[in-house]
């Protein structure tokens, strides 16, 4: 540890500084740790108090908009209230099965009942900072602790005796933990604000692709550049009349770098993880050459599925696992194209296999598209949205930024324990 082993984290606020060490202390110290009551299922009704299972609890969590699905009377609810209390300001809810350790800080707005059983409910009752609480267990010391002792059983479970016993940092004076808090609270704001910037943008760039391509029963768009606005309808082709897929490889390199699924992240080539070169894996059969498209088939529904560009001419081989599409036309213009819904639920319709659902060559191939005859209005439409795209990008990258940034001062903010675990 840190401070000759002192429980003393390396960054404190001034006014602190001589306040001497900190203390561990464990959860059932500050919180009446338990869940629900049971609500039984005949119970649930269509509108009334919203029931949360761990799904919406993660929600919650990540700050995501979700609709409630499940809810109980207010007869109910107040009778819960009356008899056995239900969730306050300042208390927090911690996911025990499945994804775990997920913790959300109950705001004095809220207004719910919960699932008993998967959740666990910290009932806050001693004298902590409930938001400096919230950091804590947002900190690797606290989340170590909940993998180890999960580790421990077959199914993972988060267990109420567990989390009583689970230990945190505790500074001694109140206006310590809250100039903790504040601090972070203040950063997760503008992580926040960047967030909502960055999904503002992912927004306005999907309304412009409506525009800017047809849309089902349409051969124009419904904005198109003023100098194409008289070049007439757009034309229909199979997917394989606007690019060639899989061009058929002859004789791979000696030596190559080898792109698969772990290799790709949001559409970007992560060279830090493929920079050693390594011989042939059997799935390795796309050569690929500046400007090819990369377009994932197996599970192509994926939130964040993996397509992109190459930039440059490295020695390039990609798995099996994509389709390596070399556009006729504009390659860009192909890049935004296979981002449209229409030509995504045509793969979709076209998908086989249940575990694993993938779209083969064959079927990618016969697939109908819409392009405008003009090179040159493919390319201004690509400049558009590969504008936006750059932006999308680095608010992205903003935002990882800002994470880690978070990520490491909370490392300074708390006191870190040895290797030894001492």
């Amino acid at each position: 540890m840190n401070k000759e082993n002192k429980l003393i984290p390396e960054l404190r606020f001034p006014e602190f500084v001589n306040d001497g060490e900190w203390e561990l202390k464990q959860v059932e110290e500050y919180f009446d740790v338990g869940s629900s009551k049971r609500v039984l299922q005949k119970d649930w009704v269509n509108k009334g108090v919203p029931f949360y299972r761990t799904r919406e609890l993660v929600s919650l969590h990540k700050n995501e908009a979700f609709g409630s699905e499940i809810y109980i009377s207010e007869v109910l609810y107040a009778d819960l209230k009356e008899k056995y209390g239900v969730p306050s300001e300042g208390d927090f809810l911690v996911s025990g099965v499945g994804t775990l350790g997920i913790c959300y800080q109950v705001k004095a707005s809220d207004k719910f009942y919960f699932k008993d059983g998967n959740v666990l409910w910290f009932k806050l009752n001693g004298e902590l900072i409930s938001s400096y609480f919230k950091y804590c267990f947002q900190s690797e010391h606290i989340q170590n602790q909940i993998n180890a002792q999960t580790s421990k059983s077959t199914v993972g479970t988060y267990t109420i005796q567990n989390a009583r016993k689970t230990e945190f940092w505790y500074p001694k004076k109140k206006n310590e933990q809250q100039k903790i808090a504040a601090c972070l609270s203040s950063l997760d704001d503008l992580i926040e604000a960047h967030n909502q910037k960055l999904e503002a943008l992912k927004d306005h760039k999907k309304g412009l692709m409506q525009n800017l391509f047809p849309q089902n029963g349409e051969k124009v768009p419904k904005f198109r550049f003023p100098e194409f606005v008289k070049d007439g309808e757009w034309v229909e082709n199979s997917f394989e009349k606007i690019c060639k897929v899989n061009p058929k490889v002859n004789n791979l390199p000696d030596e190559f770098i080898y792109i698969d699924l772990e290799s790709v992240s949001n559409g970007q080539l992560l060279k830090k993880n493929i920079i050693k070169k390594v011989g042939a894996p059997s799935r390795a059969q796309r050569l690929l050459q500046n400007k090819d498209v990369i377009y994932q088939m197996v599970r192509p529904y994926q939130k964040n599925n993996y397509h992109f560009i190459v930039s440059d001419d490295y020695n390039y081989v990609a798995s099996t696992g994509y389709a390596q599409l070399r556009a006729f036309g504009s390659s860009r213009f192909l890049f935004q194209l296979i981002h449209t819904d229409n030509f995504v639920s045509s793969v979709l319709d076209k998908c086989t296999g249940s575990n694993y659902p993938a779209i083969n060559s064959s079927a990618l191939k016969q697939i109908k598209v819409f392009v405008p005859e003009e090179i040159e209005e493919q390319k201004k439409i690509a400049s558009c949205l590969s504008v936006l795209d750059t932006i999308i990008t680095a608010e992205a990258n903003r935002v990882e930024q800002l994470k880690e940034h978070k990520k490491g001062l909370m490392q300074g903010l708390f006191p870190q324990l040895s290797e030894s675990g001492a």
